[in-house]
């Protein structure tokens, strides 16, 4: 029983962490129709500002406590910056032209990778973890790492976070109206480019959120990170429905348990698959997704 109940932890954890990185993929989409390759950038380019932070770049931040969210406040801001800029100068002047918008993140993703690289190598490093993430809770018999319940509180604190912002704000719902007709929303005199450019530093701020609390649970921060999230993250929005957030909040549980599950009680790297033969069912049966939503 409590092997069990330690794999349904860590598969509530690792969805949750697919989530984190998956929620910004569908906010922008689902607002905008950019399919953002380039999001593991985002992801990454936190991780690391978190991590050089934590290491002393920072003053007063790392270790315990208020330091810990310092480095994870920094991490978060650079990534909305990137974002941002990303929109600004490579997204903005792409918007109806939809094969170039693919061809530009993929290359950025690519580049970020190989920029991660030069600068701090292609071998992993240890990412500093807080008192907090480093224990563990028993439950039902199962010793239970911290850092899972983290992931959760932070995957739900972020689900809930952004369903009110874009009902209950007058940003949402500029973003909103601007989406379905931009001409009109325009007429009465709302700059429309400013508030997409805040969906793409929502979107970078929430991805680098998933790199710096991703980094805590692998122990490490690496350029290759953000790419191998990317592929579960895609694989949690198609299955969820595409720019669904609830949709992409229940595929990522279903993915990270999934996932867990196999891989124990088959062999290792069986999960991935099955990840593959869900994501495939769910397309043949539902090609909307879950949430019946389609491109």
């Amino acid at each position: 029983m409590s092997t069990f109940v330690l794999l349904l932890a860590t598969g509530l954890g690792l969805g949750a962490l697919y989530f984190l990185v998956a929620s910004g993929l569908s906010l922008i989409y689902g607002l905008m129709g950019v399919l953002n390759f380039a999001h593991g950038a985002f992801l990454a380019a936190g991780a690391y500002a978190a991590w050089w932070a934590a290491s002393g770049g920072l003053p007063g931040a790392g270790g315990d406590g208020w330091g810990f969210v310092l480095a994870t406040a920094f991490g978060v801001v650079v990534g909305a910056a990137v974002g941002a800029g990303v929109e600004l100068l490579l997204i903005r002047p792409l918007y109806r032209r939809h094969i170039e918008q693919v061809l530009v993140t993929v290359g950025l993703g690519l580049v970020g990778v190989a920029l991660l690289r030069g600068i701090w190598g292609a071998d992993p490093l240890p990412f500093p973890r807080p008192a907090l993430a480093s224990g563990v809770t028993t439950i039902g018999g199962a010793a239970i790492p911290n850092d899972r319940f983290v992931l959760l509180v932070a995957a739900v604190a972020v689900l809930l976070g952004l369903l009110a912002l874009l009902r209950f704000t007058r940003i949402g719902l500029v973003i909103r109206a601007g989406v379905e007709n931009r001409s009109m929303v325009e007429a009465l005199g709302i700059e429309v480019r400013r508030t997409f450019t805040l969906v793409f530093a929502i979107g970078g701020a929430v991805a680098a959120l998933g790199g710096v609390l991703g980094s805590v649970y692998l122990g490490s921060v690496s350029p290759g990170q953000g790419t191998s999230l990317l592929i579960f993250a895609f694989i949690v929005v198609v299955i969820g429905g595409l720019g669904s957030l609830t949709g992409s909040a229940v595929a990522a549980v279903v993915v990270g348990l999934v996932q867990q599950l196999a891989n124990y009680y088959t062999a290792s790297g069986v999960g991935d698959l099955s990840v593959v033969l869900l994501l495939a069912l769910v397309l043949l049966v539902r090609p909307g997704g879950l949430s019946g939503r389609t491109a």
